[in-house]
């Protein structure tokens, strides 16, 4: 697809066309979203889709998940003008942290860490993710900012699988994706 088109009319989701299938295995996730990124116009619509359902709310910080949430959630917190948030891969940051372990999507264990001086009690943090398969990652950002005090205001990811994690996250807290109805079953 031309990274430059922009469709005529263009519904929730139009972008989602612009991402590239996996061509590397089964040890890459199915789809990448990076060429989204590439489009402008997509970019733009992606992170107004996701931010869409929490105008009105009250959002201190948006927190992007490493490596690829912090695309979008940087891009979400420059449309809210609010500061960015990082929440790291053990291993990276050279500050005061704290970690916390989880299970990926491929079932491997690692550990998330964030640093401690960013979250302060009742902060309200957006937490962004490019997907949500299993949820483990994002199970694991929800822990350390409700651990430091902080309040998930919502959660937001291109994709939001009906696995077992991703409707946890969704029965407990408010979500945004990209994926309209219609197309949910593809992306399961």
């Amino acid at each position: 697809m031309d990274l430059c088109h922009v469709p005529a009319t263009r519904e929730k989701g139009w972008y989602l066309a612009l991402m590239a299938p996996n061509v590397k295995g089964p040890n890459y996730a199915w789809l990448d979203p990076s060429r989204l990124y590439c489009h402008p116009q997509g970019l733009q619509d992606c992170v107004a889709d996701l931010l869409q359902p929490f105008q009105g709310d009250a959002i201190d910080m948006v927190a992007g998940i490493d490596a690829m949430g912090f695309i979008l959630g940087a891009a979400a917190a420059a449309a809210l003008r609010k500061g960015f948030l990082a929440i790291r891969k053990a291993g990276h940051l050279c500050v005061q942290t704290v970690a916390q372990p989880y299970s990926d999507y491929s079932g491997r264990q690692k550990v998330m860490e964030v640093r401690t001086d960013a979250i302060s009690p009742g902060l309200r943090i957006l937490l962004v993710d490019q997907w949500v398969e299993t949820g483990g990652t994002m199970r694991a950002a929800i822990e350390l900012v409700e651990r430091l005090g902080g309040v998930v205001a919502g959660v937001a990811a291109i994709c939001m699988e009906n696995s077992e994690g991703g409707k946890w996250i969704q029965e407990r807290y408010k979500c945004s994706h990209c994926v309209p109805p219609r197309l949910q079953p593809r992306f399961d």
